[in-house]
């Protein structure tokens, strides 16, 4: 794969301004009783997120997601490097009333009901009482929650999912231009994370710009314009599926006639199928196109074949000596 700036480059989004930019962002955590002790949580790290874009931020637990998102928020401060937020440096207060943030294990008042912690929430605005009611009632309707339920129902009541919900309308009261979502689909059932996936999506559909960390990949694959993977506080790679699944080398193969013995030392995986061998091509397809006709064989079918977000994360982390566990 090629490097990260190069595939930056390529982006159609390239000519816009960014609305998250970052570069060499490290943080070095100090640990033990004396803090004598550094724990590294990112080294180096650049990226840069445009207008309009849904972002995915990949990597295994571990690997400083929650760490790079708290920095762009302004919660935590970089040892090193730095990061815009919508033009600005980060941390600056007007900035934050523009942006939305979701935390993974986001604490709600037990004994609110979601319309008043929505209430509440607004209130840190200062939003006027009528704009206030409205807003509510908006979010509601696009989290799905029944109004009646979210009037009397306390929060304690709730599951993991209808929680989830109030959490993003929370994220969205003050109709922010970025949000960040961290771990949005984490611990919710197949359900759940449809939801969360439509609310997402709906928020696309609205131009918001959407930057969120997950370790759910089939999620991923399916609403982010482009994604980056993270582990061990570095960068592998950013860009957009198409750019980085799309670059892969791998081509099946469907072969008829010739023998086993010597198609094997081309096609990896070899079996026959309907007096056809079928398999993955190693080597140039050109000069095994080339080589057919000494086998007295025909090529049926030769496609590349695009690898699944799962399969290309684990060969990225595999290749690096990486595991999930780490």
């Amino acid at each position: 794969m090629d490097s990260v700036q190069e595939i930056q480059e390529t982006s159609p989004l390239n000519q816009e301004m960014p609305v998250v930019q970052i570069w060499n962002l490290s943080k070095v955590y100090r640990t033990g009783f004396w803090l004598n002790q550094k724990v590294r949580s990112l080294t180096h790290c650049s990226l840069t997120v445009y207008p309009g874009e849904t972002f995915g931020l990949l990597g295994p637990n571990g690997a400083g997601k929650t760490t790079l998102l708290k920095i762009l928020l302004g919660v935590i401060r970089p040892t090193s490097g730095r990061a815009v937020l919508l033009g600005e440096p980060i941390g600056r207060r007007d900035i934050k009333q523009r942006v939305g943030y979701l935390p993974e294990n986001a604490y709600f008042y037990d004994y609110l009901t979601a319309w008043e912690f929505l209430d509440f929430t607004a209130g840190l605005f200062q939003m006027p009482p009528k704009g206030k009611k409205q807003r509510i009632q908006e979010l509601l309707d696009l989290v799905k929650l029944d109004p009646k339920t979210a009037r009397k129902k306390q929060l304690r009541q709730y599951s993991k999912g209808m929680l989830q919900r109030v959490g993003m309308a929370q994220a969205l009261i003050n109709d922010p231009e970025v949000v960040f979502l961290d771990e949005p689909m984490s611990g919710l059932d197949p359900l759940g994370r449809y939801q969360v996936r439509e609310i997402i999506l709906s928020l696309k559909e609205q131009g918001k710009t959407i930057f969120f960390n997950s370790h759910i990949l089939t999620d991923v694959e399916q609403i982010c314009d482009r994604i980056a993977i993270l582990a061990r506080g570095e960068i592998l790679c950013v860009g957009s599926l198409e750019e980085i699944l799309g670059r892969s080398d791998v081509y099946q193969v469907i072969v008829k006639g010739g023998s086993k013995t010597a198609l094997e030392p081309w096609i990896l995986g070899i079996k026959e199928v309907d007096q056809t061998w079928h398999g993955q091509l190693m080597g140039d397809p050109q000069e095994f196109i080339a080589t057919l006709s000494t086998m007295n064989a025909e090529l049926l079918s030769l496609n590349k074949a695009r690898a699944s977000l799962e399969e290309y994360f684990i060969q990225q982390l595999q290749e690096r000596g990486i595991t999930t566990s780490q």
